[in-house]
């Protein structure tokens, strides 16, 4: 797996540039020279709260080249991360998505020939109300939320990416799930037509997830159909995926055809690859290693610096042990990884 950065561009004479979306916008700057102004004539107070209400704004949308997709602010504890940003370029742009090859610049450069309508998600197994749901459906199936999370790769690396969307509890409750239904499993889209590297051997395809009833019904898990304001990109997901937080990202199945519940763990595709290195859990913890790398640390993405940036400290869970620490109460998270 690669972890090269691409922050800057280097021209002939060795001279390094930033990329456009690294420059400061004139809006942005003009808005901090308005401020300045007010803070000059005493006038800042009012002001300052509205000025940074307006660069989160700004910084939480995305380029407005996809269909918008507002959301309200979530009110689930845990769901309003208030750390800066990831920059939605690097967002959308470093990603792994392995049906569009396995570079991080692979899926934004390829998952343009994902069709993402018509869109169907069929709802399967241990559940009273099975059914298949249209995109359009699940879109209405409960409000839009905003939900600011921390993202951490099995890699390293971390993000912190704004989603919309509602808990997955909204349809689990709707399906009805019977009593021996243990485990959610998800099933992902995997076209040849539309998907260069379906068949490679990387895989076992479709890619496959799944997580334990009582973490698939907690409020963080998200279904997402939005990020930055606007539906998901391609690459990114679309049209619609989960987000679990508090594990690492590859737990979080994008552009989901089949949500099945079953009463045995379903086996998934990283655990079927490799069993010693991707766990079932899979759970953000900063004392399990990966067999390769340690955990311990990780690299924010965009804090400049590309492999060789200070590293931040990994936390338990990803940060979210207060909400989630005790659906592993007296569990061994070192064998349960």
């Amino acid at each position: 797996m690669s972890f090269h950065s691409r922050s800057h561009r280097r021209d002939t004479q060795g001279f390094t540039h930033p990329l456009s979306s690294e420059i400061t916008p004139r809006a942005a700057y003009e808005g901090r020279r308005d401020l300045l102004k007010l803070m000059a004539g005493g006038a800042a107070g009012a002001a300052l709260a509205t000025f940074a209400g307006r660069e989160a704004f700004a910084q939480a949308t995305g380029p407005h080249k996809l269909a918008l997709l507002p959301g309200a602010k979530s009110a689930v504890p845990g769901a309003q991360t208030m750390e800066k940003l990831t920059d939605y370029k690097d967002a959308s742009s470093y990603n792994n998505y392995y049906e569009f090859g396995v570079d991080k610049g692979d899926p934004v450069k390829n998952a343009g020939t994902l069709k993402t309508r018509p869109w169907t998600v069929e709802v399967e197994g241990l559940v009273k109300k099975p059914g298949k749901y249209g995109i359009e459906d699940l879109l209405k199936l409960s409000a839009q939320e905003e939900r600011i999370y921390r993202l951490r790769c099995v890699e390293g690396w971390s993000m912190v990416i704004p989603w919309v969307g509602y808990s997955l509890a909204e349809l689990i409750k709707k399906v009805e799930p019977q009593g021996n239904a243990k485990f959610v499993e998800f099933v992902t889209l995997a076209d040849p037509k539309t998907m260069p590297f379906v068949g490679s051997r990387v895989l076992d395809w479709p890619y496959t997830e799944g997580l334990r009833m009582d973490e698939a019904m907690h409020p963080l898990t998200l279904l997402a159909f939005g990020m930055y304001g606007e539906v998901l990109p391609n690459q990114n997901g679309a049209p619609v995926r989960l987000v679990v937080p508090w594990k690492y990202g590859f737990k979080s199945a994008k552009s989901i055809v089949k949500i099945r519940f079953v009463e045995k763990e379903p086996s998934t595709a990283w655990n079927k690859a490799a069993a010693q290195e991707y766990g079932f859990y899979s759970n953000v913890n900063p004392n399990v290693d990966h067999p390769r790398w340690s955990q311990a640390t990780e690299r924010r993405i965009g804090d400049g610096g590309g492999l060789f940036a200070k590293r931040r400290k990994t936390e338990m869970f990803n940060g979210y042990e207060a909400q989630v620490g005790q659906l592993y109460a007296g569990m061994d998270l070192k064998k349960n990884y």
